[in-house]
């Protein structure tokens, strides 16, 4: 594994990734990309991860792109500044679309890309003390990339606001505008978040990778009849599931079912 990333997966199947490029303000560049990427293909593989909470070292959470690559990738041909911001974007996609539930655990500043990873985490917990930018448009750039998971969580007139004044925020109007679930104090945030494990590590890992897949599925969709076929046919196929034999068998014999250690 990479040194900027350390990956740690405790004895429940907790697995911490933190960002640790604390002099760098944990600014991701192409080989943190590769990196990441690839670390949580290689959890999202591992049947002793369960759950991945995602932080950084130091006192910024991600920074987003590193400048240095920003000015690289400036003097790049139209093939290559596709290239690898299409690493950029599956970075992302991957982290959005992971099978296992996924903990942002927001300590300091995230800005730019940075919001992008918090974005695509399925849950957020900011200290009070982070701030949010989406900093792009004042060097000239476009949250292009981050944009879908973006816009999806703060929301579209959200967006117009953010976007175009690169304007920092506070974690309280994070939680406002959706981006993050709960702000708390600094001493508090790992006690948030291992709240937020233990009701995770309670389901079922097979159902939480369908109920996310689901999510996708119907979000933003008119509820017509191909919505609802599909959720007819999710649940007749969960409820015939082992996963779900194994569940209602361990309720009714009043024990822990198999995936709770």
């Amino acid at each position: 594994m990479s040194e900027t990333i350390l990956v740690a997966i405790d004895d429940r199947g907790v697995a911490t990734v933190t960002l640790n490029r604390p002099d760098a303000h944990n600014a991701f560049d192409e080989t943190l990309i590769a990196s990441l990427t690839e670390i949580l293909q290689t959890l999202e593989a591992d049947p002793a991860a369960r759950l991945i909470v995602l932080t950084g070292n130091g006192p910024s959470f991600s920074a987003g792109g590193d400048l240095k690559w920003m000015q690289r990738v400036a003097a790049y041909t139209q093939a290559e500044n596709v290239a690898d911001a299409a690493a950029l974007g599956r970075l992302m996609r991957t982290l959005n679309l992971l099978a296992k539930p996924t903990v942002a655990r927001v300590q300091g500043a995230a800005f730019a890309g940075g919001l992008g990873l918090v974005a695509c985490c399925d849950i957020a917990v900011a200290s009070e003390q982070a701030i949010f930018c989406v900093s792009e448009t004042r060097l000239g750039l476009v949250p292009s990339v981050i944009s879908p998971y973006l816009v999806r969580a703060i929301g579209a007139r959200a967006a117009r606001r953010y976007f175009l004044t690169a304007e920092r925020f506070t974690a309280l109007e994070a939680k406002r505008l959706g981006l993050v679930h709960e702000v708390t104090s600094a001493q508090q945030l790992d006690a948030t978040v291992e709240r937020l494990a233990v009701a995770l590590l309670e389901g079922g890992p097979g159902a939480q990778a369908r109920a996310k897949r689901l999510i996708e599925e119907v979000a933003d969709r008119p509820i017509g009849d191909a919505i609802v076929d599909l959720t007819v046919r999710v649940i007749a196929e969960a409820r015939a599931s082992t996963e779900a034999r194994e569940g209602l068998t361990a309720y009714f014999e009043r024990r822990k079912p198999s995936w709770r250690r």
